[in-house]
């Protein structure tokens, strides 16, 4: 056996190696997402510009895309056409990634924008929103590791977490799409 043998890793080491490295970079992904967001949210700024953007409108199509994309991945996946299924997933990744960015840029410009609407739609609206936040923050790290799993062909795995990832990620696009509806067309 050379010294080269010797120091070669095999097989699962190197998986496991690969699988560590995944798992880090969703983290820092992750980390960035929900550090990024609240920056753009919470930082103070001189004044509110509510309602000075049509990235909203952006945002709230993204968010229905992607819903649609993800209900449409689902029924190809249970008809078994995996290939389209798999271009589903990715263009409801790729709508959601462009929501990101739209929304960052937005809330960049505006800050937190406050409720307008009526005070009995308050608890309605922060009923979604909250759940909303927090299943979006998880989202993140499912998604980009279901999607990891795939793409390694992990596929016993992927279904696995996908099985809580889908739920998960639906709930994010559509309550997006709702409080939008609730935070620019109630109230103004």
């Amino acid at each position: 056996m050379t010294e080269t043998d010797h120091l070669a890793p095999n097989a699962s080491e190197a998986a496991a190696a690969t699988e560590r490295l995944a798992a880090w970079v969703i983290g820092a992904l992750t980390a960035i997402v929900i550090g990024g967001v609240a920056i753009v949210i919470y930082v103070p700024r001189g004044a509110h510009a509510g309602g000075s953007s049509w990235l909203p409108e952006i945002n709230a199509s993204l968010n229905g895309t992607a819903a649609v994309l993800l209900g449409t991945g689902y029924v190809f996946i249970r008809r078994r056409r995996i290939a389209a299924h798999r271009t589903c997933m990715i263009a409801a990744f790729a709508a959601s990634s462009l929501f990101l960015i739209t929304y960052l840029i937005h809330h960049a410009r505006v800050g937190s924008v406050p409720f307008p609407g009526a005070a009995w739609l308050r608890p309605v609206y922060f009923g979604l929103l909250i759940p909303h936040i927090v299943l979006a923050a998880c989202v993140v790290p499912l998604a980009l590791t279901t999607i990891h799993r795939a793409w390694r062909g992990r596929f016993d795995r992927h279904r696995r977490l996908a099985r809580v990832t889908l739920p998960i990620w639906l709930y994010v696009s559509i309550s997006g799409v709702l409080v939008y509806v609730l935070l620019y067309h109630t109230g103004r």
